[in-house]
């Protein structure tokens, strides 16, 4: 245990203390009507370092604060070997924050954290990020008004004013962009793009009957087109497998899609239907003493799906600057457009891709969220572990 002030910050040891962790974040925004509650299943899995597979190579720990025997807030310390690895750091994470409004809260809980962190020789405190960039991650900082879109966070408005309250400073902004999906329709970019075929460009969809074949292929576009991204984490594997698996049943026909260039993979796009609404609806939990009453509630809500989250697009470097960007994000809004959704969220991109961000203003996007991933100094944090 770990004492700062008037708080008390333990590890998550217990079945009691997981269920806590796990419960927190459903007593902390049950009054907020634009949280989405995460299923408790799939937040059970995240912490699971049996089967979970980031865990064959990363470290995590959880925390409780307490006060006066409530909890108050909970956090992921986060040991990303491969991330520090592929980009020469020393990096620790921080992810699954969650506080009440409170800086002595926030401050004992990012203390613990950096504590257990720097045993591991690690120099600086980013977050959150949970488990890496590949999972969900940032603070909401624009766009309160707005619900989430699926795998992506809302939090309360007072969490950045923790985070820089506790000395953290912005390391990266993230963007959501919104656009109608009828991009497909625009004349001035139907003649600056002409046909992908003048280039040897081929779009297809994503042949969903041979998905373990394609989810190879997109695996292998995905780690080459990132690579030199902020932040970016390589998937393994198993890793990538996992995340394809949970993604399957949200897939539809058409919000796919591969570029080729000369029959070579070149990169691809991925959308699909924004089931946030239909998680809220569940309310956190599919199935109650097995009877399956969330999950009636999400396949009852799930009918008035307004909206596609493109949740990936990326072109190898060397295949970039042909227009590749702009006909793959055209036959996403061509597909959302003929499954009956009228609006596509683009979510999240880089502030600092600007090739990314320019294309988006060309095709009449506008940002309508934004989100931030913080740092500081593990020094400036950690107590010596008591």
């Amino acid at each position: 245990m770990q004492s700062s002030d008037a708080y008390d910050v333990d590890v998550v040891r217990t079945r009691s203390d997981r269920s806590a962790f796990i419960g927190f974040p459903h007593v902390l925004h049950r009054h907020e009507p634009l949280w989405v509650p995460p299923l408790r299943s799939e937040q059970r899995e995240l912490m699971d370092r049996g089967s979970h597979p980031f865990y064959e190579f990363g470290e995590v720990q959880f925390f409780l604060a307490r006060r006066g025997g409530r909890v108050v807030g909970r956090i992921a310390a986060v040991h990303n070997p491969n991330h520090n690895l592929f980009h020469g750091s020393k990096d620790g994470f921080f992810g699954l924050f969650d506080c009440v409004d409170d800086p002595g809260a926030a401050e004992a809980l990012f203390t613990a954290a950096a504590s257990w962190l720097r045993t591991r020789r690690l120099v600086t405190l980013l977050g959150p990020v949970s488990l890496s960039t590949n999972y969900e991650c940032g603070v909401l900082t624009e766009g309160f008004g707005l619900r989430p879109a699926i795998q992506m966070p809302y939090n309360p408005s007072y969490y950045a004013r923790l985070m820089s309250g506790c000395g953290f400073t912005t390391a990266m902004e993230l963007l959501a962009w919104e656009l109608p999906a009828t991009v497909h329709e625009n004349r001035n970019l139907l003649r600056l793009l002409r046909s992908g075929s003048d280039w040897g460009v081929r779009i297809r969809p994503l042949e969903l009957g041979n998905f373990a074949a394609e989810s190879d292929l997109v695996k292998e576009i995905y780690n080459a087109a990132w690579e030199r991204n902020w932040g970016f984490s390589p998937m393994t594997d198993r890793e990538f497998d996992a995340m394809a698996k949970r993604l399957r049943p949200l897939l539809r026909p058409g919000l796919g899609v591969v570029a080729e260039v000369n029959g070579e993979p070149a990169g691809f796009a991925l959308g699909v239907p924004d089931f946030a609404p239909a998680l809220a609806a569940a309310n956190g939990t599919l199935h109650t003493w097995g009877i399956p009453l969330g999950l009636m509630r999400l396949l009852r809500a799930r009918r008035g799906l307004d909206r596609v989250r493109a949740m990936v697009l990326g072109v190898r470097e060397e295949y970039r600057g042909r227009g590749i960007e702009l006909l793959l994000g055209m036959e996403l809004s061509r597909a959302a457009q003929r499954l009956g959704y009228p609006v596509i969220e683009a979510s999240w991109m880089l502030a600092d891709n600007y090739r990314a961000n320019r294309a988006m203003k060309l095709v009449g996007a506008r940002v309508i969220k934004k989100y931030r991933i913080y740092q500081r100094p593990l020094e400036r944090l950690a107590r010596s572990p008591q």
